[in-house]
């Protein structure tokens, strides 16, 4: 399973999300990303604990990546823009995408990004759900 780096996602996720969606607030430099946020979410998604993985399939790891990267507020504005280019650069690496509607995909990111940090468990596997679901292969 392929991995997703911090170049990639300042080089494909950040550039996607600035210049393909774009709405009246604009996405800032990526240097004036919080320090360490936005590394900790890269890098929580394949940590290991004991030799095991936290995370073990490619749908619990993108599933953790993509609520990091909205609750946690790596960039200054533009989370959820970048945490949906970001999940599927890391798809897309995985020779993996999501076949789903639009509206759908907003609404499931909007949700996420409104859901209470106490039901973070049910959050993720709400997106482990969404993601399975509409998994297809490139």
């Amino acid at each position: 399973m392929k991995i997703i780096s911090l170049k990639e996602v300042e080089y494909l996720a950040f550039r996607l999300a600035k210049e393909h969606l774009s709405f009246n607030e604009p996405i800032p430099d990526f240097s004036t990303r919080f320090p360490k946020i936005l590394e900790s979410c890269v890098v929580t998604p394949f940590q290991r604990f004991s030799g095991k993985r936290l995370y073990p399939s490619l749908v619990a790891r993108a599933s953790i990546l993509f609520y990091l990267m909205i609750k946690n507020h790596p960039f200054q504005n533009g989370n959820k823009r970048i945490a949906i280019t970001t999940l599927l650069t890391f798809l897309h690496g995985n020779n993996k995408w999501l076949k789903v509607d639009t509206q759908e995909f907003y609404n499931l990111t909007v949700w996420v990004a409104q859901s209470p940090a106490g039901f973070n468990e049910q959050v993720v596997a709400a997106i482990e759900k969404f993601i399975r679901s509409h998994l297809t292969n490139l």
